[in-house]
């Protein structure tokens, strides 16, 4: 897996600013992390492919748990060792369901708050081709099953701290390329969730998009059509090649039919907008 995370300003410039409307500042419920929360390590570990970093997540051997964090899922963070690797991962447990749910965002029918959501999102990232999100297994903790999901490394600030802050990106062009595709992805995946906490950045400014327990609504229109604006050539051709069946085979254990034909539905009016754009609406993302 390749680790990262990332961040922009209030005002910085118009354009930046767009790239986070319709971001709430309310706290991250999955993965918070603070700078003084994270532990700097004895050593800095290898980069680790994804399949490596599935293994120790659903072999490494359980070690201290504490509370994640801010939050309000009661998510837990677990130290866990495999073979010569000791790294921090982040635990939900979080199922449940209800008709009606009224939150901060208004009042929703038919609501879900689901771990396996967080598998899904990583799953839909990586036949995207996008890297945006940290990788998540699915593993029983206790007496049920749950979300192992990697703890971000080289963590600086969240996109509500840098924003506070005033803090700029380093390299304002790459990071309005990332900005562009976690805002088309969450279109996508129907996350109806995303605030300034989970938008995570590392040392070198990468975005790391995490907590995507609300995601996967049934609706199949675009919540913020508006939201969508460029895409990278390479995520775009992904986009349009997904298919029912490719989308089951990764993710089938973790949504149902209803949610993945809503998720087709959803990438069929972002390609459009896009393809209506023409080259202007594509660019070449440096990773």
């Amino acid at each position: 897996m390749s680790r990262r995370a990332a961040m922009v300003v209030p005002g910085f410039l118009a354009g930046v600013w767009c790239l986070t409307a319709g971001l709430t500042a309310a706290p991250a419920r999955a993965q918070p992390q603070t700078p003084a929360a994270v532990a700097a390590p004895a050593a800095k570990l290898a980069p680790l492919s994804d399949a490596e970093v599935e293994e120790f997540l659903l072999k490494g051997s359980p070690g201290k748990t504490r509370g994640a964090g801010k939050g309000i899922t009661g998510s837990l963070r677990m130290t866990m060792t495999h073979g010569t690797v000791t790294h921090d991962v982040h635990i939900q447990t979080i199922d449940e369901s209800k008709r009606e749910f009224r939150g901060s965002q208004g009042t929703e029918f038919n609501f879900r708050d689901y771990w396996g959501f967080n598998v899904a999102g990583y799953k839909i990232d990586r036949l995207l081709g996008l890297g945006l999100v940290p990788v998540s297994v699915e593993r029983r903790h206790r007496t049920g099953p749950a979300a192992y999901t990697w703890w971000v490394d080289d963590f600086q600030m969240d996109e509500g701290e840098r924003l506070k802050k005033k803090v700029s990106p380093k390299d304002l062009g790459r990071w309005n390329d990332q900005m562009q595709l976690v805002r088309l992805f969450d279109q996508l995946i129907a996350n109806v969730d995303r605030n300034l906490g989970n938008l995570l950045i590392t040392n070198d400014w990468t975005v790391w998009a995490i907590d995507h327990t609300r995601a996967f609504r049934t609706n199949p229109t675009l919540k913020t059509p508006t939201a969508i604006a460029r895409c990278d050539r390479q995520v775009f051709a992904r986009l349009k090649q997904l298919d029912k069946a490719t989308i089951s085979t990764a993710v089938g254990q973790h949504l149902t039919g209803y949610e993945i034909d809503a998720l087709l539905k959803r990438r069929d009016a972002i390609v459009d907008i896009i393809e209506k754009k023409g080259e202007a609406g594509l660019f070449d993302w440096v990773r």
